[in-house]
């Protein structure tokens, strides 16, 4: 198991990859709907929480994974094999989310979680064994993944009150194993195919997002025969999908990952902050139908709440994409004004009587600033 060339030409995501993307946007759309019952319950700091938890374990494994079939994918029978265990684990994770929501019952999501990482520290000694000039690297990453999931495992025997804090310990532990691994040497990853696999991770969370909104408005429309502030609720989540998909595709990701110094330093930020990107995402489908079920009286928070549901995770989205994903871009500070200023409008939108079109009209307004501004600048640069 060679590490890959990574200038290697035409490197593109695999079939193998891409199943295991469908097969963990299971366990997405389970946080999702997690969130979403949470908040229509008006279980807002509990939701949150548990949403940002179960999410972690689920970014983190596809990231790991990500980075790691990026330097070393030899596509033989026992690398195969070994990640249809990870899959295998991330749908027991899938199948815990619910009872790690309605009763903090963390048995099965750990259990699936343990199952998928151990199986890429596997993965981590195969390529040490096969790539002695990174042994150091590799065999740092078995271990520490490892490590984790002996700490993770000894955190069900914990007692309830005790299991929080253990598991901001084993976060931040999770978090360090990176860090500390690539302190001994870089693996070869590729920055164009990182790039499009984080795209295409966007794209299938964006995709699970309208799902998720459309099966609420759906039933809300049936429930309600359709009024005009649930043809709002349609039409701003649709504007707000299309400025999401837009804005995130508006600069190429590859560019900034190039092979300098500069870039090295900025790989983390990039990486990590994609939490919050796909977080933030996967949450504006739960908002949607939150937002769905206060205009049918399914819930009883309060219009505000309802509007911060939908307006939180665009704004956290749109800031986020702009910080790790465009700014870098960017070579003038006025640039980021339209994006403060589609922020605060954005969340000042949970207070009208449309926020999500609102939303959805601010985001499209942004869109055509950048669109505008991106022709600007291509025909400046344009050779006479």
């Amino acid at each position: 198991m060679a590490g890959r060339d990574p200038r290697e030409a035409h490197r593109t995501a695999t079939p193998l990859e891409l199943f295991v993307d469908l097969c963990f946007v299971v366990a997405v759309a389970q946080a999702s709907q997690g969130l979403h019952e949470a908040l229509a319950d008006a279980r807002y700091a509990h939701g949150a929480l548990r949403f940002a938890l179960v999410f972690f374990t689920i970014w983190w494994a596809w990231m790991n994974f990500t980075w790691f079939a990026s330097a070393y994918d030899p596509d033989d029978l026992p690398y195969r094999l070994t990640v249809l265990v990870q899959i295998t684990g991330s749908l027991v994770l899938a199948a815990g989310v619910a009872h790690a929501f309605d009763r903090g019952d963390l048995l099965v999501i750990t259990l699936g979680y343990a199952v998928l990482r151990t199986a890429l520290a596997a993965l981590w000694v195969r390529a040490g064994l096969a790539d002695p000039a990174r042994r150091r690297t590799t065999l740092r990453f078995a271990t520490g993944v490892t490590v984790c999931q002996a700490g993770w495992l000894s955190l069900l025997l914990l007692p309830a009150a005790a299991r929080l804090p253990g598991i901001v310990v084993m976060v931040l532990a999770e978090v360090l194993v990176p860090v500390w691994a690539q302190s001994a040497g870089m693996t070869p990853w590729h920055p164009r195919h990182i790039a499009e696999r984080y795209e295409l991770f966007t794209l299938i969370v964006l995709g699970e997002t309208v799902t998720a909104a459309t099966v609420a408005v759906r039933g809300a429309f049936e429930r309600s025969h359709g009024t005009g502030a649930l043809y709002a609720l349609a039409g701003g989540g649709l504007l707000m999908a299309f400025a999401m998909w837009w804005l995130y595709f508006a600069k190429p990701a590859h560019t900034l990952l190039a092979s300098t110094h500069r870039a090295h330093r900025r790989r983390f930020t990039w990486a990590y902050g994609h939490y919050l990107v796909f977080t933030s995402a996967a949450a504006e489908g739960a908002g949607l139908a939150t937002y769905a079920d206060h205009l049918t009286g399914r819930t009883a928070m309060s219009s505000a709440a309802a509007g911060l549901a939908v307006t939180v995770p665009a704004a956290v989205f749109l800031v986020t994409v702009w910080a790790v994903h465009l700014r870098p871009h960017q070579t003038r500070g006025s640039e980021g004004v339209p994006f403060a200023v589609a922020g605060a409008g954005i969340l000042s939108a949970a207070w009208s009587p449309a926020p999500a079109l609102v939303t959805g009209l601010l985001l499209a307004a942004l869109v055509a600033v950048v669109t505008l501004r991106q022709s600007r600048s291509d025909g400046q640069a344009a050779p006479e």
